[in-house]
């Protein structure tokens, strides 16, 4: 199975593992960030497709993605789907 967006991929995590953000830089960009700890604790994850993971919030039941780096582990830029 061919995958259209593997390079765009490719390109992303090299560019957010290149330069990873520390929390407090990545709250001021992107709002709230989640360690893996509280990512358990607040979703459901259906899938990775790094750099992106697909959840469900435990909340409201919403669906939608956010953005992980890898080291340090950090889950960002929470985008429900519409």
């Amino acid at each position: 199975m061919h995958d259209e967006t593997e390079s765009i991929r490719r390109t992303l995590v090299n560019e957010i593992s290149g330069n990873p953000g520390e929390r407090e830089a990545l709250e001021a960009k992107y709002g709230q960030v989640w360690n893996t700890e509280e990512l358990r604790r607040d979703f459901e994850v259906r899938s990775f497709f790094a750099p992106f993971i697909f959840a469900k919030r435990i909340s409201d039941g919403l669906d939608g993605t956010l953005t992980f780096q890898h080291n340090p582990r950090f889950y960002f830029n929470w985008s429900p789907n519409s």
